[in-house]
């Protein structure tokens, strides 16, 4: 996936509600703000990262009917993160607590809150420092565990609040810990 980050603060600065409103009139773009009010533009990803993120989502969607914990996203969700950007992860969970706290309009829009899971998938064009400043930026809004999955090189970066990052090289299975009780992950699919 190629991005383009465009600095619009000279000529305007987007509201959220300008930004849902761009996303909406461009739904075949895939758009994100930065805290910076930068606006990136991402190219739709390759069939080999597409099929990927089907996968990293079912499991997700699978585990998340059978336990009943909560609410899932895929890539096309936007989520209003507390310090101003707008972003969408790959794929993203919040319990039922977060997903009743919203407005019947917040649940419309793009979501202001931050996922308490997230899950970024590198395709072959982007940069892991994006992808870990991405991360960081998660964790930093609230999100309790996020995964940076990297399969050029098999690695894998998982976030927690207040911890280290722990880097994974060639990992079969990732655990959801206490934040998806009973999630694991069969990252090894993703490998082959």
């Amino acid at each position: 996936m190629t991005t383009t980050t465009l600095n619009l603060n000279p000529i305007i600065q987007l509201t959220k509600q300008q930004f849902y409103s761009l996303c909406a009139a461009n739904p075949d773009t895939k758009l994100e703000l930065n805290a910076n009010g930068e606006l990136i533009v991402m190219s739709p990803t390759g069939g080999e990262t597409s099929a990927w993120n089907a996968e990293l989502n079912a499991d997700l969607v699978i585990w998340n009917r059978q336990t009943g914990l909560g609410k899932t996203f895929d890539s096309s969700g936007g989520f209003s993160l507390p310090n101003g950007a707008q972003r969408s992860p790959d794929a993203a969970w919040i319990p039922w607590e977060k997903w009743d706290g919203l407005t019947l309009e917040e649940k419309k829009g793009f979501l202001p809150l931050c996922p308490d899971f997230v899950i970024e998938l590198l395709s072959p064009s982007d940069s892991w420092k994006q992808g870990t400043e991405k991360m960081e930026e998660y964790l930093d809004n609230g999100c309790r565990l996020g995964w940076l999955l990297e399969p050029r090189n098999k690695r894998v970066a998982i976030y927690r609040p207040q911890q280290a990052v722990e880097i994974l090289e060639n990992p079969n299975f990732l655990s959801g810990e206490e934040v998806l009780k009973g999630f694991t992950l069969n990252v090894g699919k993703i490998w082959q």
